[in-house]
């Protein structure tokens, strides 16, 4: 039997290796993907070697996540509960569908990852598995194997000679990549903790970040930001960038309690500084382009195009149908969107744009109001009228 593991080199998949050959007899390949997290591919190469994988393929994802996967879910305004950018969610259907592509090359019977049973990856695994390439199995060790606690996979560890970057001390389970950081366990299970300053790996706390802010813009066009103080930048570049301005500023820092797939609550810590910029500034262009009504539907796809990501849905016809609509709404979204980066605050300090609905003649409270207020009287006769009636009636109701 041939595997294609998942290969962080985290706790789980460092141990998986040595599982999975024991349970299943099996050759272990052990793959790698660069989304953005800071790992040397050639130190994973010789500790899954090893730990026991015959090969290890290793790719470079970053360009394709940041233009195919990070920016679509910007343009459709995609976070999770109001708070999460989704940067976890959004690298799951990218690395699965690379390992897929192994899988065929390499001819093996099986996918395996290193997913927790009540977690939402294993979704977004096995859903994208299902869809890319229903005929190879899926193995989740983490559902089957004997281990109750990440202590006991740290004795597992001892007792195999089995490196692994967790101590009891500091427990935390972090998963890195280009548009964010998830940070769980530890003393972060318990929802009243605040957050240690260790828990938090590239921003700085607000209460030590500059003295002085820092004024950006950011250039769109058809809602994918193109431009920084006025210079072209690569998606990937750009995202890079936002992300050490951001974090500098202690921006990006997100506390929640979110609800899983799977039915529980689950305290998250996350680090997103170029999401949070982006976010904000593409939200805050939309409403000047946008009318009312655009604006409010589109808040309902992007409430909706999120849960789809997050429920592991990203390879779905639903979701395509989405896409469409977002590329059709953002044809107008192009303009330039000022920030202010100060002490934890990402703050839109100014927006413009060739396609603004917004009229200052009609706004301004000056001399240059080109407004009609007498025709406010036919608007709220007419806008009333319901209001009067059901008055009406309610005066009735009590005679």
């Amino acid at each position: 039997m041939k595997i294609v593991l998942a290969y962080s080199g985290g706790l789980d998949t460092s141990i998986a290796i040595q599982w999975l050959k024991d349970k299943y007899k099996a050759e272990i390949i052990a793959y790698t993907s660069n989304v953005g997290q800071t790992d040397d591919p050639v130190k994973l190469e010789k500790k899954a070697i090893k730990t026991g994988a015959s090969r290890f393929y290793f790719e470079d994802l970053r360009k394709k996540f940041a233009e195919d996967y990070i920016m679509p879910s910007l343009k459709a305004g995609a976070v999770y509960q109001d708070k999460y950018p989704l940067a976890t969610a959004l690298s799951r259907p990218l690395i699965t569908e690379g390992m897929v592509k192994v899988a065929i090359k390499e001819k093996a019977d099986a996918l395996a990852h290193g997913c927790t049973g009540k977690g939402n990856d294993q979704v977004r695994f096995e859903l994208s598995t299902r869809y890319l390439a229903p005929e190879i199995r899926v193995i989740a060790p983490l559902r089957e194997w004997e281990f109750k606690s990440r202590e006991e996979e740290m004795d597992y560890a001892k007792k195999y000679n089995i490196p692994v970057p967790v101590t009891r001390a500091k427990p935390y389970s972090i998963d890195w990549n280009l548009w964010g950081i998830s940070v769980e366990c530890g003393i972060l299970e318990d929802p009243w903790n605040e957050p240690p300053e260790d828990a938090y790996q590239i921003t700085s706390s607000p209460d030590k970040a500059p003295a002085a802010p820092q004024y950006i813009t950011i250039s769109f066009n058809k809602g994918i930001p193109v431009a920084l103080d006025g210079k072209k930048v690569s998606s990937l570049d750009l995202v890079e960038k936002l992300t050490f301005l951001g974090g500098k500023h202690g921006i990006g820092r997100i506390d929640m309690v979110e609800d899983r797939l799977v039915g529980i609550k689950s305290r998250e810590i996350y680090e997103a500084p170029a999401a949070v910029i982006l976010h904000a500034a593409h939200n805050e262009l939309e409403k000047l382009v946008f009318s009312r009504d655009m604006y409010e539907f589109k808040k309902i796809i992007s409430q909706r195009y999120s849960q789809l990501v997050y429920f592991g849905q990203w390879f779905s016809h639903i979701k395509n149908c989405l896409d469409s609509f977002v590329d059709k709404s953002q044809e107008f979204v192009t303009g330039e969107v000022r920030v202010k980066l100060h002490r934890g605050n990402c703050s839109v300090v100014g927006r413009k744009s060739p396609y603004s609905l917004y009229s200052e003649t009609l706004a301004t409270y000056t001399d240059k109001d080109m407004f009609d207020h007498k025709a406010s009287d036919g608007f709220l006769e007419i806008f009333g009228l319901p209001s009067k009636l059901e008055g009406a009636r309610e005066r009735k109701k009590k005679i």
